[in-house]
């Protein structure tokens, strides 16, 4: 079997995000820690994930940032796996994707799963809406422009201003 494709270091938020996040088992884990699983034996519990699997998985979560790996009992030792600010801001993707999954994936029954907005006591959907004017984000009114961050060999590439003139 030959070793997966680095993402990491492409000029590219969603392709470094798929190189960290990709895999079905982190994202479903993150869903996990946002319903409330905090400890080792009820990620397994809830996901049937090979325990082998999903220590690897955790180890990169906490790694990366994510989750804190924060002692609960000493004797034996036993961890519980919180959620940190960066962990946390990764809520809106699973919304994100829970609406889409709700739309083009749920079946005549509906949605498997409500959002509650506990804050204005309503049930709610997540939209992306433009951080300047509130109007909603969508494909046909959104443009991909090079950012600060885009590597300054790359910008003068013919492919690379191809790809950003239609912005």
């Amino acid at each position: 079997m030959s070793a997966r494709k680095s993402f990491a270091n492409w000029p590219c938020s969603i392709a470094r995000t798929v190189d960290l996040l990709g895999d079905a088992w982190t994202s479903l884990l993150l869903r996990e820690a946002f319903y409330g699983s905090r400890r080792f034996d009820e990620f397994q519990q809830e996901l049937g994930i090979a325990r082998n699997t999903l220590a690897d998985r955790l180890r990169r979560l906490v790694d990366e940032g994510l989750m804190e790996r924060r002692l609960y009992e000493s004797e034996p030792p036993r961890h519980e796996y919180l959620l940190t600010e960066k962990g946390r801001d990764f809520f809106p993707v699973l919304a994100a994707m829970a609406r889409w999954g709700d739309q083009w994936l749920a079946g005549e029954e509906g949605a498997p799963v409500t959002l509650h907005h506990d804050a204005c006591g309503h049930d709610a959907h997540p939209e992306v809406v433009c951080s300047a004017c509130g109007d909603p984000m969508r494909s046909e009114n959104t443009s991909a422009r090079m950012g600060p961050g885009y590597p300054e060999k790359l910008r003068e590439r013919p492919d690379v201003r191809r790809r950003f003139a239609r912005s």
